[in-house]
């Protein structure tokens, strides 16, 4: 382990209040030194969502009186939070970027439209380790307790030996009783899609207006992708990059006549 603390920044996209943030913040005291910056209200689904046309917030907040750590609300995205955060508010570039544990999968296709996700990506584009953690269980009152020990030994590894430059870790947990989760596996993310519906409905005013709904659809049968890990009592770790090139595709299209 490192000789000296490591500085670790936290944050998420379902709220800095969100039970989830909570208790990885609990966790994380164990590793070092603990700053928070998070939103002060739900972001769900907001990708790499980034505030250019409004203002701006972020200032201190007391949640848990005599805590070690030191908490930011910020009114932006998660990849508002970790740039405010790195820019304006920490002396030094954090060791690590932690965030979840978010209440819902993040498995497959869901790691493009995640909130969580996208705040591990704005920190590794940085060049900060980063880890997305999410739980599949959307209550607020999911039972964190068995993802505590895959949490400790995942970011235990990656304190000791890093990342891959250009990588960052999607961290995914069964909801299942600590006994019934078998281990961990690292995984390649799984292709799939969301079979998507509109519902259509009409306000009192007259005025139509749509909620989204859908149903994930998984079209790999790899047993060595994320969510057949999930399916089969494992917690799944996928490495993730942010260099979006389809480097396979490069030598095809310039055959083209561009």
């Amino acid at each position: 382990m490192l000789s000296k603390k490591p500085l670790i920044l936290i944050t998420n996209d379902d709220g800095i209040n969100a039970p989830g943030i909570r208790f990885l913040i609990e966790i994380m005291n164990s590793f070092g030194d603990v700053i928070v910056v998070a939103p002060d209200a739900p972001q769900s689904g907001m990708g790499h969502a980034i505030t250019i046309n409004d203002t701006l917030y972020c200032e201190p907040i007391t949640i848990e009186k005599d805590a070690p750590q030191k908490e930011f609300t910020c009114s932006g995205t998660p990849a508002d939070c970790v740039k405010i955060a790195v820019n304006e508010i920490l002396k030094r570039k954090p060791d690590l970027c932690v965030s979840g544990i978010n209440h819902g999968s993040n498995s497959s296709i869901n790691v493009i439209y995640s909130g969580t996700m996208s705040a591990a990506v704005e920190a590794g584009t940085q060049g900060i380790p980063s880890i997305g953690f999410s739980l599949l269980d959307y209550s607020l009152e999911a039972n964190f307790e068995p993802s505590e020990k895959f949490i400790k030994k995942v970011v235990s590894e990656c304190l000791e030996n890093g990342l891959p430059k250009g990588v960052v870790l999607n961290v995914n947990i069964p909801k299942l009783s600590g006994k019934n989760i078998k281990g961990i596996k690292v995984c390649r993310q799984a292709k799939g899609h969301w079979s998507e519906e509109f519902d259509k409905r009409t306000n009192p005013l007259g005025r139509d207006y749509y909620w989204l709904t859908g149903k994930f659809i998984n079209e790999d049968e790899g047993k060595d992708t994320d969510e057949w890990a999930l399916e089969n009592g494992y917690v799944s770790v996928v490495p993730v990059q942010f260099d979006l090139t389809a480097h396979h595709a490069i030598k095809d299209i310039n055959n083209w006549t561009l």
